[in-house]
C-alpha cells in the first residue's frame, strides 16, 4: 500500500472532549470523507494532522515519513490546506494574499492559481470581507491548489457553496484524485460523498467507528446512502 498519511493512536484531550486512539491512513489518489456530528473531533484530527494541535500521544507519517521539527517544511510544501472561510487581512485585496501565500511555496505554479481564479469566478480586487461565504471558500481552495501538492486536507470545503459550485469541486477532486492527488476532507453534506469518495472514514465521540472503503461501510451499517449509516450510526447508543 502506499499510504500517503498515516495515522496511528492519535490522542489529544481537553476538559469536556477527547481524541481517543484515532488511526487511518490515506493511500494515493484516493478520496476519503471524514465524517460525524458535530463535535466529534473531525476539526481538532485535521488541525493534528497540520500541527495546528500539538497531540497529546500517536503518530502521524507523511509520504512514509514520521512527522518532526526536522521535516515539517518539507511535508507542508507537498500538502495543501483549506478551511470554510478565510479570516485573515479581510481589508487586504485577494491578490496581495495570494501574492503573500505563494512566496512559501517554491512549487507555486501561477499558471495553475490564475486557471482556478478564473474557474470559481474571483475577482481578485475584492477583499476577503467581500466575499461571500462561498467564495471564501474557492478563494482558499485556489490557493491550496496552486502549489503542486500531492494531499489536499480540507475542512468542510463544500460548506457554503451553492450545488452548481459544489459540483465542479466534486469533479475537480475526482479529477486531482486520477492524477494521482489524494484528497481528505470533512463534511457534513453526505451526498457529496456519495457522488465522489471511494473511502469514508466515520469518527464519533473522538473514536474512529470504521475507516475503509465507502461500500464496505454502507454494507457494515445496513446498506443504503451514507446518511442512512450516519443516522445508523448515530442511533446506536452501543457504538
Amino acid at each position: 500500500m502506499n499510504n500517503i498519511i498515516t495515522i496511528k493512536n492519535l490522542c489529544k484531550a481537553y476538559p469536556s472532549f477527547e481524541l481517543k486512539n484515532v488511526s487511518f491512513s490515506l493511500q494515493k489518489g484516493s478520496i476519503m470523507g471524514f465524517i460525524g456530528r458535530n463535535g466529534a473531533g473531525k476539526t481538532t484530527t485535521l488541525k493534528c494532522l497540520l500541527n495546528l494541535v500539538h497531540p497529546d500521544n500517536g503518530e502521524i507519517s507523511f509520504f512514509g515519513q514520521l512527522r518532526n521539527d526536522m521535516n515539517e517544511d518539507e511535508i507542508k510544501q507537498r500538502i495543501g490546506f483549506a478551511a470554510g472561510g478565510v479570516d485573515y487581512y479581510r481589508v487586504k485585496p485577494i491578490r496581495k494574499i495570494a501574492a503573500a501565500t505563494a512566496s512559501f511555496y517554491k512549487s507555486w505554479d501561477n499558471d495553475a492559481y490564475k486557471k482556478y481564479m478564473e474557474l470559481f469566478s474571483l475577482d481578485e480586487s475584492k477583499a476577503p470581507k467581500e466575499l461571500s461565504d462561498g467564495m471564501k471558500v474557492k478563494f482558499n481552495l485556489a490557493l491550496a491548489l496552486s502549489h503542486g501538492a500531492e494531499a489536499l486536507i480540507l475542512d468542510e470545503p463544500t460548506s457554503g457553496l451553492d450545488p452548481v459550485s459544489r459540483n465542479e469541486l466534486l469533479r475537480i477532486f475526482t479529477e486531482l484524485a486520477q492524477e494521482g492527488i489524494s484528497v481528505l476532507f470533512s463534511t457534513h453534506i453526505t451526498s457529496d460523498l456519495d457522488r465522489c469518495a471511494d473511502c469514508v472514514t466515520y469518527i464519533k465521540r473522538g473514536r474512529i467507528i470504521a475507516s475503509g472503503k465507502k461500500s464496505d461501510l454502507i454494507g457494515s451499517f445496513g446498506g443504503g446512502t451514507l446518511e442512512d449509516v450516519m443516522l445508523n450510526i448515530e442511533e446506536d447508543e452501543a457504538i
